[in-house]
């Protein structure tokens, strides 16, 4: 999949608001269906939903121990987004050195 593409279906994914819970829980490590809905206002059968689209996401894992399917993070999936993110970080820092350059050449010319 397109990297274009698998970001815009991450920020589908964690759109929702109880998607991003379902994440959250993950995120403490790997958990079944029903650790991740305990305490939740929402169904095993919604959670195993949203799960299904965290995974589809690139930002969820299944992993099977024995009759037990257990969730956790796609390292893979997170690595792709922070790459991502990390280009609009360069990109305005790329931009800030630019203006102090500019500055600095401002300031120097002054002082000549």
């Amino acid at each position: 999949m397109a990297t274009s593409q698998r970001i815009e279906k991450v920020f589908d994914a964690l759109g929702d608001p109880t998607r991003r819970a379902v994440f959250r829980r993950v995120r403490k490590g790997n958990r079944s269906v029903r650790e991740i809905a305990e305490g939740m206002d929402v169904s095993r059968p919604a959670v195993s939903q949203h799960l299904k689209v965290l995974k589809s996401a690139g930002l969820v894992v299944v992993q099977i121990e024995g009759s037990r399917r257990l969730y956790g993070i796609d390292r893979n999936g997170i690595e792709a987004l922070k790459q991502w993110l990390d280009g609009f970080w360069d990109t305005s820092l790329t931009a800030f050195k630019r203006a102090a350059e500019l500055e600095q050449d401002n300031t120097e010319d002054r002082h000549d």
